[in-house]
């Protein structure tokens, strides 16, 4: 019954294999073999929150180029899940990144009054003592809000990168958002 096997083909590295290869000859031709594996995916999630093909496809060369640098900086278990929130997060910096411009770039031209706008000011009061609350917790409790909330990484993501447990990193998001809480509602009484 051999002819129901098929045909024989070439064992391949899994990614951990390519993955340690890399780090060890530091051969760009490996990365890029393990990359091109999944371009079609970090285009997919580029084209999903760019929505513009250029841009998607200038965001893949630009990811790889990430890649260089932070495969050796971080430890990584799942390279397709990881490259997946790296992409991810490279796309929500680059839209963060545009939206900024477009603001400045319109209050250039309608010279914004925060006088006429009540609500501006009101977010913009908000948002600083967001900052300032923020900045006063422990720094464990700070890193951990910014990756979970600004980053948007979940807690293995965040434990992976931090080296805190997955019960510590629970604990600091928790208290911390306990913490900001308290910052702000004293914010509010004064």
């Amino acid at each position: 019954m051999k002819f129901l096997k098929g045909p024989k083909k070439a064992v391949e590295e899994d990614d951990e294999e390519l993955l340690q290869s890399y780090r060890d000859s530091g051969n760009l031709a490996v990365l890029a073999r393990l990359y091109e594996r999944y371009m079609s995916l970090v285009y997919g999630v580029c084209l999903k929150y760019l929505k513009d093909e250029e841009l998607s496809k200038d965001a893949v060369m630009q990811i790889f180029e990430q890649l260089l640098v932070k495969v050796n900086r971080y430890q990584i278990k799942q390279f397709k899940s990881w490259l997946y929130t790296l992409s991810r997060n490279f796309c929500l910096m680059q839209l963060r990144a545009d939206k900024k411009w477009e603001q400045e770039s319109l209050d250039e031209v309608m010279e914004l009054a925060v006088d006429l706008h009540p609500e501006y000011e009101d977010l913009q009061d908000d948002l600083l003592a967001l900052e300032r609350c923020k900045n006063k917790l422990p720094p464990a409790q700070k890193v951990t809000i910014n990756m979970f909330y600004i980053d948007e990484k979940c807690y293995k993501e965040i434990a992976d990168n931090t080296g805190y447990t997955l019960n510590e990193v629970k604990s600091y998001i928790q208290n911390g958002k306990r913490n900001l809480k308290i910052c702000l509602e004293k914010n509010r009484e004064h």
